[in-house]
């Protein structure tokens, strides 16, 4: 008895989470934008309160993230001699990079569901190049939060982006729910 009842609570309590899963019309929307500035940013968002924070938590990883040289000469191969710096790593290391030009920031918006509240933004730091190509850090790239090495990797590390600064631009994802209604034919149980 024990056991069954065990069982039964197990599926009655991973029952919504089943359900909401398999839900037709969840859609998931993402706003990103590249920002110049927190102004530019609150103008295209109407959100200054996210664009100070997002501004904030790029300012704090822009050091970690940004392409590392060894010396100022290669830095001005890529970047313009007044935006080679000498920088400091969290770590403490130090290197000659780019100062932050940018930042990104992605919010998951509201989807109008009571129980679904807006995420806090993620935000990271965005570099530009001699020739006003954007980029960011790549995930595993030696530019990234690596701060132990990459000194010398200069731009490895970084992912040229083709997002238009100072503009929000939202993106609509469908969920679990429906890529499975299009293999089933829209039906479920038969």
């Amino acid at each position: 008895m024990k056991r069954s009842r065990t069982t039964a609570l197990l599926l009655m309590s991973a029952a919504p989470l089943l359900f909401t899963a398999c839900q037709k019309d969840e859609q998931v929307q993402v706003q990103e934008g590249l920002y110049t500035s927190v102004q530019a940013c609150t103008e295209a968002t109407g959100d200054p309160s996210s664009c100070r924070n997002a501004f904030a938590e790029a300012q704090r990883q822009s050091a970690d993230a940004a392409p590392k040289y060894a010396d100022k000469a290669a830095c001005e191969a890529d970047y313009k001699p007044e935006e080679c710096v000498e920088q400091r790593t969290s770590a403490g290391t130090s290197f000659i990079g780019p100062m932050m030009m940018g930042f990104f920031m992605s919010q998951m918006m509201n989807s109008g569901r009571a129980g679904l509240a807006q995420q806090p933004p993620a935000a990271s730091p965005a570099y530009q190049d001699k020739n006003a190509g954007w980029a960011r850090s790549a995930p595993g790239g030696s530019g990234g939060l690596n701060t132990a090495s990459g000194i010398g990797a200069g731009k490895a590390g970084l992912a040229p982006v083709s997002n238009v600064p100072n503009r929000a631009t939202t993106a609509s994802r469908a969920g679990f729910g429906s890529t499975s209604a299009r293999r089933s034919g829209g039906s479920f149980g038969g």
